[in-house]
């Protein structure tokens, strides 16, 4: 699905098999490809957890993908309830401490100095970023933006769902 969302983006761009999953084994996951929908990102990060037992079985896939074509508005309401309840609930996502630390982990650390000279240095403020945005920071190649935005676009997923648990601090 991701594949899809993403127009035939290869998954892990350059990252080795190991890198891969060295990656996985950490907690991280695919951000959200630009353009898709925040409720097919969430099904995805569900497929996507570590323990076989939390995923959905495949006919629960089909059957909220079938929701989602014949009433689009109806899916609506599965966003706000597929929501955790708690810290302990959420997904596996990477804990990163630094603009650096998260740089790296999308493997983009070239960058670190245009995020730290034009005064990104908490992770809070890139989640506002736009494309726009990266590109004025001094991000030129196009991959590489889109790679940021969809990095840019997973962290303000995880900044959303921790702000609607009341758990942001």
């Amino acid at each position: 699905m991701w594949e899809v969302m993403s127009y035939g983006e290869i998954p892990y761009w350059e990252m080795s098999n190991q890198d891969v999953i060295l990656s996985i084994e950490e907690g991280y996951r695919l951000p959200v490809p630009m353009g898709c929908p925040v409720i097919l990102h969430q099904m995805m990060l569900h497929c996507w957890q570590k323990e076989r037992g939390q995923r959905p079985h495949f006919n629960s896939v089909v059957s909220f993908l079938e929701k989602l074509i014949r009433n689009p508005s109806s899916v609506l309401t599965l966003v706000d309830n597929s929501f955790p309840e708690s810290v302990e609930d959420m997904p596996d996502y990477p804990l990163f401490i630094s603009i650096g630390d998260w740089l790296d982990s999308i493997k983009m650390s070239q960058y670190k100095n245009q995020f730290l000279a034009a005064g990104f240095t908490t992770l809070d403020s890139v989640s506002t970023l736009s494309i726009e945005d990266i590109g004025r920071i001094g991000v030129s190649l196009i991959g590489h933006q889109r790679r940021i935005v969809s990095s840019v676009q997973s962290l303000r997923l995880q900044f959303l769902t921790v702000q609607h648990n009341g758990f942001h601090n």
